[in-house]
């Protein structure tokens, strides 16, 4: 029994992770955002601060490439590091202004993402594929 490893899952979820990558840099580009990056401004946008081990856990993004998402921000201006009130030894991230003024634009270019991609399928099966990553990822 041969294993072909371009109908794998594995090399599948690659190709489609590439292809929608490549539509979120084309529609991200102006911004210079990236998809984690995208995903950390999303929740401060929701909730303002976070330690940067919440937003590890939240994101479920391993501390050091959180630290590495978070250090690109800030250099950018759209976040901020302070010091945690109750442990010295602990960062809260908070958005700026800028990083709060670009709410609307990135959430505009996500949305053209995200139609893009649902252009390919029915709305039965958006449905069905949004059900099926989400329990990949439980």
């Amino acid at each position: 029994m041969s294993f072909d490893v371009e109908r794998s899952i594995i090399f599948l979820l690659a190709k489609a992770y590439q292809h929608v990558v490549s539509l979120c840099s084309k529609e991200f580009s102006e911004y210079k955002i990236t998809p984690p990056q995208l995903i950390l401004l999303d929740i401060l946008w929701k909730q303002d601060t976070f330690s940067q081990a919440e937003l590890s856990e939240k994101t479920r993004i391993d501390r050091t490439t959180i630290t590495g998402i978070i250090d690109r921000l800030e250099k950018r201006g759209l976040v901020e590091r302070q010091s945690h009130p109750e442990d010295r030894r602990a960062k809260r991230i908070i958005l700026t202004d800028r990083g709060r003024k670009l709410e609307n634009e990135l959430c505009d270019a996500a949305s053209r993402v995200r139609d893009k991609v649902r252009m390919r399928f029915s709305p039965d099966e958006g449905k069905t594929l949004e059900w099926l990553l989400k329990r990949l990822h439980e």
